[in-house]
């Protein structure tokens, strides 16, 4: 499968890259140069001459591109915080979507996040059931952005998966932090994910739209293996994903209740 990484060339397309590429041919969208030796594009996803260069001859899109990160608890922002999570986290994807549907490319994932949500909740039973409630500008321009993935998906039949990651780590950051992870205000676990464990959430994903139409879905994706803070039984229902990384590395079951 010939796949366009948008945002390839940042934290979370650095580390994936190689996993992705394995079996796959990979492109990157990206202001800034990337770490490996792919295909590259330089440009903006708000960007349409670039989209359209960057789309060409691809069969899937993974968006990874994010502006202005901040956790779900923090709620004031600047004007220009504003701006630039709208323009790239609304505008852009929208244009992408467009573009994507008017070449042709009905499938992709969108890289969302958790701070979709308040954070302050101690649970998160379902992705259907948490209001989207995050009170800053990423948050809620981050929850307009699945909601234009469900426009794309039900009036131009569209396929796109949502991922709402947490914690994403590179390997050496996942082994260093597992034992003693970041820490909430109240006590329980900042629950980190693996590099891998990503990897295969993506991959999973890119399967599961690749076999539909008109159908939009999101998913919760965390490290949280016992799911203490995070359910994620409908990620293992419909795309046969649940985080291993702890097992295949061999390491302990954590205490999630130590420093409440």
């Amino acid at each position: 499968m010939k796949i366009l990484l948008v945002g390839g060339s940042g934290h979370v397309g650095t580390f994936l890259t190689p996993y992705l590429s394995k079996e796959n041919e990979i492109r990157i969208l990206d202001l800034h140069d990337p770490q490996h030796d792919v295909e590259f594009v330089r440009g903006s996803i708000d960007d349409p001459v670039v989209l359209k260069e960057a789309l060409s001859g691809m069969d899937a899109f993974v968006t990874m591109v994010m502006q202005g990160g901040q956790d779900g608890v923090e709620r004031t922002h600047t004007i220009s915080q504003a701006q630039s999570n709208y323009a790239v986290n609304c505008t852009g994807l929208h244009l992408l979507l467009l573009t994507a549907f008017e070449m042709k490319i009905p499938y992709g994932v969108h890289t969302s996040t958790m701070s979709v949500h308040q954070r302050e909740r101690r649970y998160y039973p379902s992705e259907e059931d948490v209001p989207m409630d995050g009170p800053n500008v990423y948050g809620l321009t981050k929850r307009f952005s699945e909601e234009i993935c469900r426009y794309f998906a039900r009036e131009y039949d569209m396929s796109i998966a949502a991922l709402r990651i947490t914690g994403p780590r590179t390997r050496a950051q996942f082994l260093k932090q597992y034992a003693d992870p970041p820490r909430r205000p109240w006590g329980t676990p900042l629950y980190i994910t693996d590099e891998e464990d990503l990897a295969r959430a993506y991959l999973a994903a890119l399967s599961y739209v690749s076999k539909g139409h008109g159908r939009f879905d999101s998913f919760f994706i965390s490290g949280d293996s016992d799911h203490d803070e995070v359910n994620m039984s409908k990620a293992k229902m419909l795309l046969g994903w649940e985080p291993r990384a702890h097992l295949a590395l061999g390491l302990s079951a954590r205490d999630s209740t130590s420093g409440e």
